[in-house]
This record gives C-alpha cells, sequence and structure tokens, in this order.
C-alpha cells in the first residue's frame, strides 16, 4: 500500500474499488435476482480494500461451524484467545470519551490489529442513538456488538490506528515482519497453478507442492500434449517455486477455487470439457459460493452538515486530506458509516410458513443497516444532502459457483453468486428496507425518500426496487467449504488441508462453510490465526 493515499486514509477505502488500478476488475454474471445486471466483484490485487467494518458476528455463527465441521476448535469459546491474538483496541482519532460507545471487557488491548470506533462526529449521530430508545425494542440500543450477541443498534467498530487505515499489510507485513530473513513478499506476481510433485507416502494422496506463477502480465504459456497428458509448456517469465513441506493458499473466494480448478483439482468432467488435466476429482471446489446483497437507500434532508459539502468540492476535499496529513484529525479519519444495526424477521414472516430460518439460533442477524451521513459513493447525485441507510441480507442462503472460462489460467474466472436468487434472501432485503423506512422517520430533519427510492410503499413496489438497484458488498465465501474429515463432500477437512490432495491448505473466507452473519474482516482474521497455530502444530 506504499504510496497507495487512498489505502492509508480510511474514509477513502471506497474509492478503491471497483475499476481501478488496485482490483482485478471482475464482474458477475447477469443475476436474476437483481434483474438481469451484473455486478462488479471485489477481487484485490493488494491487501487493503475492505471499509475498515469490525464486526465480529454473532457466537452461534463460530459454534455453528464447530458442528459442521466437527472441530471444536472452531466455537466461539475456543476461539477466543485468537481475537486476543489479533485485536489492539485503539483510542479514537479525536480521543473523545467513550464511555457507553463499547465493552471494553469483550476486548483486547494487546493484539496487533488496531480497532476503534469513530474519531469524527457526524450529524446524525444524537439522533441515531436518540432513536434507539424511543422506537422501541425493535431498534434497541447495543452496547458492543462484537460481543457475540449483535442484535440491536450500536457504534460501528473500525480497523483504524489513530488516523490511519490498520490492515493486514500495516500489522502482519509490518516493517519488522519483512525484515525476517525466512519472509519474501513477491510483488505483480500472479499465480497460475499448483503442480503435482508426487505422490504423499503417508496418504497416498497426489501432492501438489510447486506453485507456477507469473511476472506481472508477461508470461506466454501454450497447452503441448504428450503421452502423459496434457502439460504446460513454460515459455517467456513462467517460473514455479516448491515448498519443503506444504503451500498455503490464500488467494480468496474467488482466487483460491480459480487456482484449484486450474491445477486439475475439481469436477472432473467440467474440467476435461475444457481440456484441463483432471487430477484429482473435488466436485465441490468453486461451488457454494454465497455473498452478502446490499442496497443504499437515501433520503434527502433538511441540513448541509452531510459529505455531500466537501465531497462536492475538490478544494474541501484537499483541505480535509491536508487537515488528515497535518493534525490526524477530520472527517477522513473515518469510514463512511459510524453505526450499524442487526436484526432478525419476526417469527410469524410467512417466508417461514415455506423456508426454514438459515440461521444456527435467536441470536443471529438475519439482516443488518448500515447508516451514512450522506451517500459517499460514485455516483451519487450533483445536488442536494442525504443520508443513506444500506440495508443487508446477512444469513443469505442463495448459492453459486466460480467456475473456468477456458484452459487458460490468466483467464478471469466464470463468477455467479447468484445475488437475492432464493425466496428467503428476496424476503430479508424486503423486511430490511422496510426497517430502514421505518426507522428514518425524522420529521424535522428529513425531508424524503430520494431517487427510485422515492415512494416506494408497497412489497411489490419494494421488491421492484430491490431488484432494479440492489448488489454486492463483496463478502464472498463458501468456494473451498470445510467440512468433516472423510466427508464425500466440501473441499477442505477442519484443520484446512485439501481432501484427498497432500502439501496444499487454505487459508482464506473460501473455507467459511455457510455465508457469517457479519462483514468478513475479524473473522478471516480470526480463522487465519488459528490456523497458523494448526500449522505450526503438524511439523
Amino acid at each position: 500500500q506504499e504510496g497507495v493515499i487512498a489505502a492509508m486514509i480510511p474514509f477513502l477505502g471506497p474509492t478503491l474499488t471497483p475499476n481501478t488500478p488496485y482490483d482485478w476488475n471482475y464482474t458477475t454474471t447477469p443475476q436474476a435476482g437483481l434483474g438481469g445486471r451484473s455486478s462488479s466483484i471485489r477481487f484485490s490485487e493488494r491487501l487493503i480494500e475492505d471499509y475498515l467494518m469490525y464486526t465480529r458476528g454473532p457466537s452461534e455463527g463460530y459454534d455453528e461451524v464447530a458442528k459442521i465441521s466437527g472441530d471444536s476448535g472452531w466455537s466461539w469459546a475456543n476461539l477466543q484467545p485468537y481475537f486476543k491474538k489479533n485485536e489492539k483496541w485503539t483510542a479514537p482519532a479525536d480521543n473523545h470519551n467513550t464511555t457507553g460507545q463499547f465493552n471494553p471487557a469483550v476486548h483486547s488491548f494487546t493484539g496487533i490489529n488496531s480497532v476503534s470506533l469513530s474519531g469524527f462526529p457526524t450529524a446524525i449521530d444524537g439522533r441515531i442513538i436518540n432513536a434507539t430508545t424511543q422506537l422501541g425494542p425493535d431498534f434497541k440500543f447495543n452496547l458492543d456488538v462484537n460481543s457475540g450477541s449483535p442484535l440491536g443498534i450500536g457504534w460501528m467498530q473500525v480497523t483504524v490506528n489513530g488516523s490511519k487505515r490498520s490492515s493486514s499489510a500495516t500489522s502482519y507485513l509490518a516493517p519488522n515482519f519483512l525484515a525476517r530473513p525466512n519472509l519474501d513478499v513477491l510483488l505483480n506476481a500472479q499465480v497460475s497453478r499448483l503442480i503435482q510433485t508426487g505422490k504423499d507416502k503417508s496418504t497416498n494422496f497426489p501432492a501438489f507442492r510447486a506453485v507456477e506463477y507469473r511476472i506481472g502480465n508477461g508470461g506466454e504459456w501454450d497447452i503441448q500434449k504428450d503421452s502423459a497428458g496434457y502439460q504446460t509448456l513454460i515459455i517467456g517469465s513462467l517460473r514455479s517455486v516448491t515448498a519443503l513441506k506444504e503451500v498455503v493458499l490464500s488467494a480468496g473466494t474467488i482466487g483460491t477455487p480459480h487456482i484449484l480448478l486450474n491445477s486439475g483439482i475439481g469436477n472432473s468432467d467440467s474440467l476435461k470439457a475444457l481440456n484441463v488435466p483432471s487430477l484429482v476429482n473435488l466436485p465441490d471446489v468453486g461451488q457454494n459460493l454465497g455473498d452478502h446483497a446490499i442496497l443504499l437507500n437515501p433520503w434527502i434532508v433538511n441540513s448541509t452538515d452531510t459529505f455531500e459539502s466537501f465531497l462536492r468540492d475538490p478544494a474541501v476535499q484537499i483541505q480535509d486530506i491536508n487537515e488528515w496529513a497535518t493534525t490526524g484529525q477530520g472527517v477522513m479519519v473515518d469510514t463512511i458509516a459510524s453505526h450499524i444495526g442487526f436484526f432478525r424477521m419476526a417469527e410469524n414472516n410467512t417466508i417461514f410458513s415455506t423456508t426454514s430460518d438459515p440461521t444456527p439460533g435467536p441470536n443471529t442477524p438475519h439482516y443488518e443497516l448500515l447508516f451514512a451521513n450522506g451517500l459517499p459513493l460514485p455516483g451519487a447525485p450533483p445536488t442536494g444532502n442525504f443520508m443513506g441507510a444500506g440495508t443487508l441480507v446477512l444469513s443469505s442462503t442463495s448459492r453459486g459457483s466460480v467456475t473456468l472460462r477456458s484452459n487458460n489460467p490468466f483467464d478471469a474466472p466464470i463468477i455467479d453468486p447468484a445475488l437475492l436468487q432464493s425466496d428467503f434472501d428476496k424476503a430479508a432485503m424486503r423486511e430490511a428496507v422496510k426497517s430502514a423506512m421505518k426507522f428514518v422517520v425524522w420529521s424535522d430533519y428529513v425531508i424524503a425518500q430520494f431517487g427510485p427510492f422515492a415512494g416506494i410503499e408497497t412489497d411489490a413496489q419494494i421488491d421492484t426496487y430491490v431488484a432494479a438497484n440492489a448488489g454486492t458488498i463483496w463478502h464472498p465465501v463458501g468456494t473451498a467449504a470445510m467440512s468433516p474429515k472423510g466427508a464425500s463432500t466440501g473441499v477442505t477437512d477442519p484443520d484446512l488441508r485439501v481432501k484427498n490432495v497432500a502439501g496444499v491448505r487454505v487459508v482464506d473466507a473460501s473455507v467459511f462453510p455457510f455465508v457469517p452473519s457479519a462483514h468478513l474482516q475479524a473473522i478471516v482474521y480470526v480463522f487465519a490465526e488459528r490456523a497458523s497455530d494448526i500449522i505450526k502444530s503438524a511439523y
């Protein structure tokens, strides 16, 4: 992230993706749940493209992973040491009194990755907190949504260290770690596949301990057939490196299955149809893709103290960036939302007459509300001042896939997240929009719903509006899902080893067996912390 100012300034996080030099700029297939539209997919070339939101999710979710995988080590209770190892609670940039905004008892102050609260107040902060006391139990205040019981509305917690983004790049790859003699970081390299290096003597599984990659975009390749099958002919800048013990694949929910499939690990029939040699028949590679659908709902407001006041004026933006650079203060020290809410649909919702509740328990939210003091995203209106409420489907049941486009390992994969495909997801988004409309009722501040959101009242109107305007918040999971050791389904064992393969382990969000009811950052960190212990214990 060196030299990338947007990677350091928290408020500029949304400018890093999509359609930027920092992202692969993939798009989905046309999505039926989005009225046939495609959506951009965030697949970062760097370690810095999230919106800094730190949400652990419900304790029930971790316990469900432990149950599904058959490994109690993934439970909420057993992962607590790893939360503590990762998190370093840090005072906000303005050093305001945070009493009543979080619960210190559920946080660590000794970890490596900074977590904090909003360091710059917005015009809607007080209104949101007041509304939690005025609108009844449906919108109750939650002192700390990261306690394992997230239901309610609370202050947003973010990965910010003072005024700067705290990320895996600034923490786990900080200069003192980069200086280690046993760590090499190769920039501008793209992996094409894993290469079989023989068979493991103890399991008789094929071993894949070699990694093929190219530097930049200059690698050339071709396929040459010989008596042993299809073999890659390496030309130009394609290279390979071989691990002594194992390869840890952390290419993300899109990249990991793409690499496995290009390596001949996946559904054998699908691979053969593309003239990719099938080396390990593992049908679930790339399947089970889930994601969070999001919709940004705007209201025009009676205020000039919103993000639009500086977003439309380049001179003011420069002033704000200069304030950030010289004092570490101002609007730039925060992400785009200061409050977050987690909610469940009513038990008598009609969707439950035809669909079972997909959540693991009564403390797991079905949907989320994100509150923003404006519309700080590309495509905002050129005039007016706004408030935004993002609505997210958390416990999504829609499932899609990541598949190969061709036998060229550098072709973009085919990505189908099946956004809002299931009846449950459509019902959850409908209820989320209704909930946002019910919450944002401040007559002295809110003037009206705006744009396509204006005049939306009935279920049918909401459904049409959702299909025309929703997208993804880029939280894909599940394409290398965990299952019990020895199970015929899934891709990875509970110790994150790829099934029926030796020498390869997966450590990223692709191993989640279902869509978590939370943003992914905190969950990925804690899974990776435990994964490092699992790997160390094996040798």
